[in-house]
């Protein structure tokens, strides 16, 4: 199963995490596609709160471009640039690179569909 993220006119597609939480994003979305008005944060990511909270498996981790991740088990996070903190990895968007992802969400909130294939 894939994640799909459609972001104005682009539809991403990302590989989901091997993880509980991940697993419950990805049941979630099964239901029903959820559209999210995301907001800039700190000039590296675009974050939104979640309709529910999710499991957590918190870890020190590195993240990058392109990553997806679950903060505090009841928001969600798309990097466009790195970062390090305590979080949950739920997804990798495949083949995308800073510039293109920075490019497709834009300065500001961003509408984002999460949905899954």
């Amino acid at each position: 199963m894939k994640l799909k993220i459609h972001v104005n006119d682009t539809t991403f597609t990302a590989t989901f995490e091997e993880n509980s939480s991940a697993r419950a994003f990805a049941e979630f979305l099964v239901q029903s596609p959820l559209t999210l008005n995301m907001h800039d944060y700190g000039s590296f990511e675009k974050v939104a709160d979640l309709p529910q909270n999710f499991p957590r498996n918190d870890t020190q981790i590195h993240v990058d471009a392109g990553d997806i991740i679950l903060y505090q088990g009841n928001s969600i996070t798309i990097y466009y640039d790195k970062n390090s903190w305590s979080f949950t990895r739920l997804a990798h968007i495949d083949n995308v690179n800073k510039k293109r992802l920075k490019e497709i969400l834009g300065s500001g909130n961003a509408k984002v569909t999460f949905s899954v294939e």
